[in-house]
């Protein structure tokens, strides 16, 4: 911590006059604190009388010494967790019968973020202020939740299993327990990484990297987020170097990131644990515009003296901005807290510390047992003396909320006021009612703040208003289409910008991408529904407002590139995802897409996947016929009385709509009866696998309305591949024999529309050869011949446009 501190004789003279500072200044077992953290402690805590944040430095340092306490008791928990059933309370060594037989945990991990989490609790006690927090390592959740039970930091459900008489045992069997409940869902209220049930989570964690992405968009003006974050996840994602670029006061909270550098992955040494790989590191975040600050990793007093510091050069930083001084981006403070992997108990360092650091299992081994035993020892504190500690860090009694209830934890805004809605007659681009919906939106609630995330080429995707209105976010602006400060976060990553929205749980998001391209943000969006869906099982639903993630110059209509960009992975990955917190919705027209925007931003908790066409499209829904594709995910268009049972054409997608009109318009040529539906939001219409997702799918009596059991005969036309349109709708197609799906085939290259429609064997004719098939008559009924030898491939295909 390179700050100006009191040299050594100075520290020794205040032992000597203060004896609440000697007493924190011995350290308690594994914990001791160097010469540099003993003069940041002096420092902070006359700091925090001069602020009069504390009365007197004897109360700081009386809380530190608390903290050290909790700590150890922490780390003394944690490798409980791992490996035990029953905790002795009172030190007495464990039994062989007291170890779990199958003992399981990211032990190294968890006892490196132990001191990490339990100095933000104690800054927030010394300060009287409780900051937000994050874990972008939530396999180390034990510590969390070890900490937590401690300080009765707790939602209810953990509060009723694992406090009181048996509680700590409970908690120790619970751990990576495995049981389940009838449903299947689990049993207890823990988990293996952060989950609804860990008091103030809000993020899994479980993909290495997406905390880097986020933090710094979360916070909102006067507040605090502490991010911690791994080594690791610095190999990761490189999209985390940009944070200065697009942090600005004016619309941020502070935002302080902790990476716990422990220099270890799962098998071997990562390069920041080198000396040289963490010194070069240090060097390229001052290069990107952070300010490293280096602190020890085993001291939580480091980590509190740290924290502060970070808060009060920011705030420095800020008003030098606001007065002239600086500019931006301002020099964003980065604390690398250096530690051993596994710190605190036995094997620290070693590959081994990472899951299970003792050589064999306690249970069956002597020697392991001996080893736990005598290395939980150290980290014993007396339950007199715990509860004394916890009793003085706790000291909430109603000035401030709990951690739990942390403000990143309670997102819930108020809904929007929305746009007047204003329908189009005529050929246009379907993106441009997305363009005028949300800029309007945005002007509407000046409350709201906006994020749009955007890899690039916002104007091709005909965003040109939200360009204009919100502008790209920059340090030096050269043009009118960019501002210090933008609200839309433009880098070539997908990851960093859906990310940028996904933080933004505060405002109104929009994301927009080549759909080729969005796939590499499935890790990100996955994250963040499958935690939605958590807190909507536990009970607490989230409360954040609903966007789009806008798949567009989609598989069908980027053709002028070549294959790479064809791609329909996205859309099928999340239809695969649970409909209530996943919408996957493939609007036809301007006035589909202008419908159901409404109610996707309305959502709480649930994200939509919108795959909407760039070019211009006719008008093929009427006002009414938008709003319940908005309502009900289907409506049917058109039929035709004519010969013979109907035949039931289903659309899905813009292109393949047109192509089922066109072929709808053969068969009442030739006097064909038929009905043809328009499906914009097929996972509506699938069957639903639990409760909550049954509440968001259509009853039985919406699906027979729209495709009625007595007609047999059906050919579906979708975006996607046929084997994922038709493994997800199953129950639309009852019959086999009678029933076809058309869909990308995998083909593609430098081709037009029609061009890609031909080589995936998607054109109206091909449509029209399947229904044959389907009807078991000849296709020359519906088929001029040299049509049918074109979709045999035997013909020139350009009679088919």
């Amino acid at each position: 911590m390179s700050q100006l501190f009191p040299p050594q004789i100075t520290l020794d003279e205040h032992a000597e006059q203060c004896p609440a500072f000697a007493r924190w200044r011995a350290g308690h077992g594994v914990l001791q604190h160097t010469p540099a953290t003993q003069a940041a402690v002096y420092r902070l805590a006359h700091q925090l009388q001069q602020s009069q944040r504390q009365p007197s430095v004897e109360s700081t340092y009386e809380m530190l010494t608390a903290l050290d306490r909790l700590t150890s008791a922490g780390l003394w928990l944690v490798v409980h967790m791992t490996y035990a059933k029953r905790c002795q309370p009172d030190g007495t060594p464990l039994r062989a019968e007291d170890f779990k037989s199958r003992p399981e945990g990211h032990t190294g991990g968890a006892l490196n973020m132990v001191p990490a989490y339990a100095a933000y609790l104690a800054l927030n006690s010394l300060t009287g202020s409780t900051r937000s927090w994050l874990m972008g390592q939530g396999h180390c959740v034990a510590a969390i939740d070890a900490i937590n039970v401690l300080t009765g930091n707790l939602h209810p459900e953990q509060a009723q299993r694992y406090t009181g008489q048996g509680g700590l045992d409970q908690l120790l069997q619970d751990f990576y327990g495995y049981a389940q409940l009838p449903n299947g869902r689990p049993a207890a209220p823990l988990g293996s990484h952060v989950n609804p049930w860990t008091a103030g989570g809000i993020i899994e964690g479980g993909y290495l990297g997406f905390a880097e992405l986020q933090y710094a968009h979360m916070p909102l003006p006067g507040e605090t987020l502490v991010a911690f974050l791994s080594d690791g996840a610095a190999e990761e994602q490189r999209g985390s170097d940009w944070i200065p670029r697009w942090w600005r006061a004016e619309d941020c909270g502070s935002a302080l990131p902790m990476m716990i550098a422990n220099g270890r992955r799962i098998e071997q040494r990562t390069e920041l644990g080198t000396q040289h790989g963490l010194d070069g590191f240090v060097e390229h975040l001052s290069r990107c515009g952070f300010d490293p600050i280096r602190l020890d990793g085993r001291d939580p007093a480091a980590f509190v003296c740290t924290l502060y510091e970070m808060e009060q050069r920011l705030a420095r930083r800020v008003d030098e901005q606001q007065r002239g001084l600086l500019q931006y981006p301002l020099p964003v403070p980065y604390a690398i807290a250096e530690t051993t992997k596994g710190f605190g108990f036995y094997g620290a360092d070693e590959n081994a510390a990472h899951n299970l650091p003792l050589p064999d299992n306690p249970r069956h081994d002597d020697r392991s047992r001996a080893l736990f035993n005598e290395h939980a020892a150290r980290l014993w504190v007396a339950p007199e003396e715990l509860h004394q500690a916890c009793a003085t860090l706790n000291n909430h009694a109603g000035q401030r909320p709990i951690e739990r209830d942390h403000p990143l934890a309670l997102r819930h805004p108020h809904e929007p006021a929305w746009p007047q809605i204003d329908w189009h007659s005529g050929s246009v681009s379907p993106m441009q009612a997305v363009d005028r919906f949300f800029v309007e939106l945005v002007a509407g609630n000046p409350q709201l703040r906006p994020r749009v995330g955007n890899p690039d080429e916002l104007a091709s995707n005909r965003l040109t208003g939200v360009l204009k209105a919100l502008k790209h976010r920059v340090s030096e602006p050269e043009s009118e289409l960019e501002a210090i400060d933008g609200q839309i976060i433009t880098a070539l990553n997908e990851e960093a910008v859906v990310s940028a929205c996904l933080a933004n749980k505060a405002g109104l998001n929009l994301v927009a991408s080549y759909e080729a391209f969005c796939v590499k943000m499935l890790g990100a969006v996955r994250q963040e529904i499958i935690f939605a869906r958590h807190q909507k099982e536990v009970g607490r639903p989230a409360g954040w407002l609903g966007f789009p993630v806008i798949a567009t110059s989609h598989t069908w209509e980027n053709g002028k590139n070549e294959q790479s960009h064809q791609d329909t992975t996205f859309c099928e990955a999340l239809l695969g995802e649970m409909h209530d917190v996943m919408r996957v919705i493939f609007p036809a027209d301007y006035n589909s897409t202008l419908a159901v925007l409404p109610s996707v931003y309305r959502e709480r908790g649930r994200i939509s996947c919108m795959v909407i066409p760039k070019r211009d499209q006719p008008s093929r829904c009427t006002p009414q016929q938008a709003r319940q594709l908005a309502d009900q995910g289907a409506v049917q268009l058109d039929e035709h009385q004519g010969n013979g049972q109907p035949l039931l054409l289903i659309a899905n997608g813009a292109y393949q709509l047109g192509e089922l009109q066109r072929a709808a318009e053969r068969l009442r040529e030739r006097g064909q009866s038929w009905r043809l539906v328009y499906l914009q939001e097929p996972g509506r219409f699938r069957v639903p696998r639990d409760e909550h997702e049954a509440a968001a799918c259509a009853s039985p009596e919406e699906i027979q309305a729209l495709f009625p059991s007595a007609l047999k005969h059906r050919v579906m036309l979708t975006h996607m591949r046929s084997e994922v349109a038709h493994g997800h709708l199953a129950n639309l197609f009852p019959e086999l024999n009678s029933s076809r799906v058309l869909g990308y085939r995998n083909r593609g290259g430098t081709l037009d529309e029609a061009g890609m429609l031909f080589a995936n064997r998607c054109t109206w004719a091909h449509a029209l050869a399947a229904a044959a098939e389907a009807c078991a008559v000849d296709p020359l009924q519906w088929l001029h011949e040299d049509e049918l030898s074109a979709v045999r491939g035997q013909y020139n295909p350009t009679i088919l446009r």
